[in-house]
């Protein structure tokens, strides 16, 4: 955690030095002159992101050619987190995300994703240097050094030890290399060659009068230059290569280091954008399964069967933890009977510090002792194991602070008697809410609109704590997470085939005690086990 922290710290400040030094060398007139040109010809800021854009197709379809199992769409996927990544990480970090992003998103192994990543990176690097060193004028390769031609040579020998890797996979039947080294190269040229539009566009909002050959060498000596760029993005590195490629042409320092800039800006914006957008599209993302797969035409065998227990009474259980100022008159309300069935009262009594368990048994409820306070998931994890070791037709649950009514249980247990469903939640918002506090109205109406969209299903109370399971749902329900049950359970359930049903219920906010909820600690046990769950094996 420490070292993150200084990583952190260290990129944040390479940043914050790169910025403060470009403040102190740009001219604000000439900036403020390209930025007043750009505003009256909007077009051009267009073109050059249809042409920056199509730079990275190019490279998704060389791609796409070298692995012909990766998609096109993964592919693209990965070029643009690897670009989001390099702008915000310091030292090019973020080439490491177009493998990653390719393992973890699709069948291909580390091997062929690494050695095709080589190989197309070797050839860009390779590409952009020769642009460089022998296309640019005897003043820009005299700045430049011998250094081009060691970038050459290195660049050179990776692509070649990549084609050989490709081609090693390829015999032992891994994958199959359609692309010969020609077409890489071409093709990485062509990518170039579109992406420079974006350093010709810029030149021009400047003032300044940049033949399509020179942008492609500009853009070539700001690439090269990036390979040793320190800071996040290469600010700084970028601006500084650019402007002097520009000056070497000829150019003004003034305009070419507003030109370098709003190329730089442009650049940037679209990774930013572009990334964010790749992280999560094309299914699944990067950060694994972010909602269930689509429901089975049909429940699987045996969820959707009639009650297991056709004799069985209907359990209601209630989770307490220090409820002892409430928790007998909820118990006192649980209706005897419902539907001819024997309604079976127990309370989880979630290792309370006060009377709870006495005051519960004392109003005529069976109580089951946690021992010590494991949390409200593990309190329901408990409750359903208990109703089905009784025979439970229908185990339901609701809390023990009296905000639900247990005089309400037939409205959850009636359609899983008559066969309809196997899974019923109370929704407080199709039923009649006496009081809910405004920001926990807010947080439900937040947290079910996620829940629905994780779901794919059009649910009206994710959080609801009044819910009925049949004998079959109960038995096979897993609550994998001690904190809180609302979204896993439900997640759990509908990804094995159980039928889902709501039913309006009414609810009063809590007179006595303290909800346990807050809602930092909250997201942050459940944000992570509801990942957990949608990525379940």
């Amino acid at each position: 955690m420490r070292r993150r922290k200084g990583f952190v710290l260290a990129s944040a400040a390479l940043l914050a030095v790169s910025l403060g030094v470009l403040a102190e060398a740009v001219d604000t007139r000439a900036l403020q002159a390209t930025v007043e040109a750009l505003r009256a010809r909007p077009a051009g800021l267009a073109v050059a992101l249809a042409a920056y854009a199509a730079a990275f197709v190019v490279r998704a379809g060389l791609w796409r050619r070298v692995l012909p199992g990766l998609s096109f769409g993964q592919a693209l996927a990965a070029l643009h987190v690897s670009l989001a990544g390099n702008h915000l990480l310091p030292l090019r970090l973020g080439e490491a995300l177009r493998v990653t992003s390719v393992v973890r998103r699709t069948a291909i192994g580390l091997p062929a994703a690494t050695a095709s990543t080589l190989t197309l990176r070797a050839a860009d690097v390779l590409v952009v240097a020769a642009i460089a060193a022998f296309a640019g004028p005897v003043a820009l390769s005299t700045r430049a050094g011998g250094w081009l031609w060691l970038v050459v040579a290195a660049a050179a020998l990776v692509a070649v030890a990549g084609l050989v890797w490709l081609r090693r996979l390829s015999a032992e039947g891994r994958l199959t290399v359609r692309l010969p080294a020609a077409g890489i190269l071409a093709g990485s040229l062509a990518a170039w060659g579109l992406e420079s539009v974006v350093v010709w566009q810029a030149s021009r909002w400047a003032g300044l009068d940049l033949s399509a050959g020179e942008a492609v060498l500009v853009t070539a000596v700001t690439i090269a230059a990036q390979i040793v760029a320190l800071a996040p993005g290469g600010v700084g590195t970028y601006e500084a290569a650019a402007t002097a490629a520009l000056v070497a042409l000829g150019a003004p320092a003034a305009p070419a280091l507003a030109a370098a800039v709003t190329a730089h800006a442009i650049k940037t914006g679209y990774a930013l954008a572009a990334g964010a957008v790749a992280v999560a599209v094309p299914d699944p993302s990067l950060l694994g399964q972010l909602r269930l797969a689509p429901p089975p035409p049909s429940p699987p065998s045996g969820a959707a069967s009639p009650v297991a227990a056709p004799d069985g009474p209907i359990v209601l259980f209630l989770p307490a933890h220090n409820e002892e100022a409430s928790v007998a008159g909820v118990v006192s309300r649980v209706p005897r009977l419902v539907r001819g069935r024997t309604v079976r009262c127990l309370v989880i009594d979630d290792g309370s510090t006060d009377r709870t368990a006495e005051v519960a048994a004392a109003a005529g409820a069976e109580v089951v002792s946690l021992g010590r306070n494991h949390g409200l998931g593990a309190a329901v994890r408990r409750g359903l194991a208990e109703a089905v070791a009784r025979g439970a037709a229908v185990a339901a649950f609701c809390d023990a602070d009296g905000e639900y009514a247990p005089e309400e249980l037939e409205r959850l247990v009636v359609p899983i008697l008559a066969g309809r469903a196997d899974y019923v939640v109370g929704s407080r918002f199709s039923g009649d809410i006496r009081r809910m506090l405004p920001h926990r109205r807010l947080g439900n109406r937040v947290l079910t609109a996620a829940l629905r969209y994780a779901a794919r299903l059009r649910l009206t109370d994710g959080q609801s704590g009044y819910r009925a399971l049949s004998a079959a749902a109960a038995t096979n329900a897993e609550v994998i997470h001690d904190f809180n049950y609302a979204q896993v359970l439900t997640l759990d359930l509908l990804g094995k085939g159980y039928r889902y049903a709501e039913v309006p219920i009414g609810y009063g906010f809590r007179t006595s005690g303290r909800s346990f909820v807050r809602l930092g600690r909250y997201l942050r046990a459940v944000v992570p086990a509801v990942h957990r769950e949608l990525n379940a094996a």
